[in-house]
């Protein structure tokens, strides 16, 4: 087991073993973390301002609090709603208010992009040690948005090394550059073939939609197009704004979010086109 504050290239493993208390800062600086996934080093350091990075650890983060534009409310302006929220002490959801779950929206940075990566998480506890797919470890509950076993805590990540070339991204729109968290973020990841030019295989997974983040299906059809097809971005993008659909659970108005969803994910398509 790795160390809970040591980043690991384990080439024997093929992957990449990053302790739970490694720092946000220290996964984005880190020179291997660069190497390998740039885009977890990007997601790593986009999250909040530089102190918060510098405290904040990738285990915290992983396992961040749900948020929603109603609980994050005074408890004098939810009164007035009447009944509350599911999340606070109601047992009305605001958001989808004939919906059974708490849909409070899971704002994290770093979980798309470990999840476009196929990571595993690792979680010990009084039942012993146990690693799942991190996409297995969220539920769509905001309430309890992950599968954690009472009593178990987060050791360690573990991300594998990509098995050939690879062009990867994460972007996100928020009203501000720092502090604040995604209103939408997108993470990419486009497997090359050998000429470093056609798409081989493609994973896009899109955050602050509910309490888990979404990947996308039916990207098949960019599959043996080049990278710098103009005609990929658009491809890509319009499925995510097809079966993108934030609801009104963080502020700014749920339509505007998912064109953004659009907007982003062409540009940091044609961004890593550009590059290669």
């Amino acid at each position: 087991m790795t160390a809970l504050r040591g980043v690991v290239l384990d080439e024997a493993a093929g992957v990449l073993r990053i302790g739970a208390g490694v720092t946000l800062s220290q996964l984005s600086e880190h020179p291997e973390v660069q190497r390998h996934f740039p885009s977890l080093s990007q997601s790593a350091g986009a999250v909040a301002s530089p102190p918060i990075r510098n405290m904040g650890t990738i285990g915290g983060n992983v396992n961040l609090d749900t948020r929603c534009r109603y609980v994050n409310q005074t408890h004098f302006w939810r009164e007035a709603l009447g009944g509350g929220c599911l999340k606070s002490e109601g047992n009305v959801c605001h958001v989808v208010p004939g919906g059974r779950n708490c849909v409070a929206a899971m704002s994290s940075d770093n979980v798309p992009v470990l999840i476009s990566l196929d990571a595993t998480i690792v979680q010990a506890g009084p039942e012993g040690v146990r690693a799942l797919p991190i996409e297995e470890y969220y539920k769509a509950d905001g309430l309890a948005h992950t599968n954690a076993k009472p009593g178990e805590v987060t050791t360690e990540l573990r991300v594998p090394l990509a098995k050939g070339p690879r062009r990867a991204q994460y972007v996100k729109w928020s009203v501000r550059k720092s502090i604040d968290f995604p209103l939408v973020s997108v993470a990419l990841r486009f497997d090359l073939a050998e000429d470093e030019a056609t798409i081989a295989a493609v994973k896009v997974v899109v955050g602050v939609l509910g309490s888990k983040p979404r990947t996308l299906g039916k990207l098949d059809e960019v599959v043996g197009k080049k990278l710098a097809d103009p005609a990929v971005p658009r491809m890509v993008a319009d499925a995510a704004y097809a079966q993108c659909k934030p609801l009104e659970n963080v502020p700014y108005e749920a339509a505007y979010r998912r064109d953004m969803i659009r907007v982003y994910t062409r540009r940091a398509i044609e961004s890593l086109a550009a590059q290669a």
